[in-house]
C-alpha cells in the first residue's frame, strides 16, 4: 500500500481566489498599529538624525510601513525637519528610500 500524500488535496486546490483571500486575511491579522512616540523619543531620533547626517555614519533604521514595523541598516543622506521628510540609502540595495519623518520608530547609530 502507498501513501496518498498531496494527491489527496490536490482537488481543494482548485479555487485560487479562495487562497488569495485567505492570505490577506492573514497579512491583516498580523498587521500591528503605528507606535506613538513621546516627545522624549522624538527628540532623540532627531538628535541621531542629525549626527547621522552630519558624520555620515551608519544607522539602524526601524520604520513603519503599512502594517509593519521594518528595520534596515544604511545611512540618511537628507533630512527636511520643515517638510518632514528625509532620504535613507539602505545598505543592501544601495537604493534610496524617501520617508516622512512621521513613519520613523527608532534610529541607532551602529
Amino acid at each position: 500500500m502507498e501513501p496518498r500524500g498531496m494527491k489527496k488535496w490536490r482537488p481543494f486546490a482548485t479555487m485560487p481566489e479562495q487562497y488569495i483571500e485567505l492570505q490577506e486575511i492573514i497579512n491583516k491579522q498580523a498587521e500591528v498599529a503605528q507606535p506613538v512616540l513621546t516627545e522624549e523619543q522624538m527628540e532623540q531620533i532627531n538628535f541621531i538624525l542629525i549626527e547621522a547626517l552630519h558624520t555620515n555614519k551608519q544607522v539602524y533604521l526601524t520604520y513603519y510601513n503599512q502594517g509593519r514595523c521594518i528595520t534596515e541598516t544604511g545611512f540618511v543622506q537628507f533630512v527636511d525637519s520643515l517638510g518632514g521628510l528625509f532620504i535613507f540609502i539602505d545598505n543592501v540595495f544601495e537604493l534610496k528610500h524617501k520617508m516622512k519623518l512621521s513613519e520613523l520608530i527608532d534610529i541607532r547609530l551602529v
